[in-house]
């Protein structure tokens, strides 16, 4: 049986993937671009704004959404987000807006294109202060950020490509196809855990009793990524 899920957040995934039959020419004309090399975390930031699991983030933040993020934790338009996703480098300045660029992975391959309608300067010690609650380097996220560049890019992206995975690939899953196999179980209520490490037996009893509690199926959503040292 198959069971209506709660919307999505706002209401729709995005999507931001160029179909299939216009990405051979959109892949074409970006190798005649100027390049943007993403580093991994922008590369995964990249992925989630592509299959909508960002939603409804439509791309990197542009300003005005970037500082009420950080400030108040919402978008321009008032919608609750706690983290700024952007897209810093040193690569490009002001003259980029009104033109595109590739970007491309760690091994050159084309993954997008953005057509940039905005580059402005963000402020380290702001966002770590707001966001984090200190600019001590000793925190693990303030430290990679002094890597970062000193500009953000923001416009429309077509992606392409998505990144390649070798492992777990048959339990990585699209918001699209999590919310199908989900309406499959012929329970509209669901339980999430999301895990850092391995299950514990507390964990798995506590799953079990929130799934009894519901009448709903469980999903046990595993953090990937990236993450610090050890």
């Amino acid at each position: 049986m198959v069971v209506s899920l709660i919307s999505p957040y706002k209401g729709s995934l995005v999507d931001l993937l160029v179909p299939a039959s216009q990405r051979d020419q959109v892949e074409s004309e970006a190798n005649q671009l100027p390049s943007l090399t993403l580093s991994v975390r922008q590369l995964c930031d990249l992925e989630l704004l592509a299959t909508g699991a960002f939603s409804p983030l439509r791309g990197f933040l542009g300003q005005a959404d970037y500082e009420g993020v950080v400030k108040d934790m919402r978008l321009a338009d008032g919608t609750l987000w706690p983290i700024p996703i952007t897209l810093t480098t040193d690569a490009f300045g002001p003259e980029i807006v009104g033109h595109s660029i590739a970007l491309r992975d760690r091994h050159n391959r084309i993954v997008a294109t953005l057509d940039v309608t905005e580059c402005y300067a963000w402020d380290l010690d702001a966002e770590a202060q707001h966001v984090f609650g200190t600019t001590d380097k000793k925190h693990p996220l303030v430290a990679e950020m002094h890597g970062w560049g000193k500009n953000c890019l923001a416009g429309e992206l077509k992606v392409v490509h998505l990144p390649d995975h070798y492992d777990f690939k048959e339990l990585r899953r699209t918001p699209a196809e999590t919310r199908e196999l989900l309406s499959k179980t012929g329970r509209e209520n669901v339980v999430a855990f999301q895990t850092r490490n391995p299950l514990h037996r507390a964990h798995e009893e506590l799953t079990k009793r929130a799934m009894e509690s519901i009448d709903g199926a469980l999903m046990i959503h595993p953090v990937v990524g990236l993450t610090k040292p050890g």
